[in-house]
């Protein structure tokens, strides 16, 4: 019998694994500084995960009503800026993340419709507009994590968000 090749293409262990290769995968293709799997834990959005995670690491969190995805979420701000000073909803949202000139994001959506947190890609360099291309790549990704995420029991999602422990705001 024939063996088959299927390793690289076996089904991840758990939903933080799947985010966690999701976010290397982005990193590799798309480009970008640092991209995260955020969770919004009213009055903050929390990272999850991130890949690299030396840049921000997971249990980091930023208040939610000054964050880059709140206005991407509420439909205040576009999916992507490529430079985030001449895009009017971000150029006043980087008193505490000044480093930020290039963003691209997408809900992360319960089954019910409700926002769980965001998947989002950050840069300190402006982007050329060509970085849109890539929104339905993370589009399609984000849906993923979000039907994986509908799919978990609450109690695996409780202990993914009880694993990020709180840290300041990034500064």
């Amino acid at each position: 019998m024939l063996a088959l090749a299927v390793d690289d293409v076996v089904p991840f262990d758990d939903w933080p694994s799947a985010a966690r290769a999701s976010l290397a995968f982005l990193h590799r293709t798309v480009g970008l500084d640092v991209w995260m799997v955020t969770e919004l834990q009213d009055p903050r959005q929390v990272v999850l995960h991130s890949h690299p995670q030396e840049i921000v690491a997971p249990g980091t969190w930023v208040p939610w009503d000054s964050s880059f995805c709140r206005s991407m979420v509420s439909g205040v701000g576009p999916r992507v800026a490529t430079v985030a000073a001449a895009t009017p909803a971000y150029r006043d949202r980087t008193g505490h993340v000044e480093w930020i000139a290039a963003y691209i994001g997408v809900p992360l959506v319960t089954r019910d419709g409700a926002v769980f947190g965001t998947l989002c890609g950050i840069s300190s360099r402006a982007q050329p507009r060509s970085l849109t291309r890539f929104l339905p790549l993370v589009e399609m990704t984000a849906r993923l994590l979000s039907t994986l995420l509908s799919e978990t029991p609450d109690a695996q999602r409780e202990a993914v968000s009880a694993r990020a422990s709180m840290r300041e705001p990034a500064t």
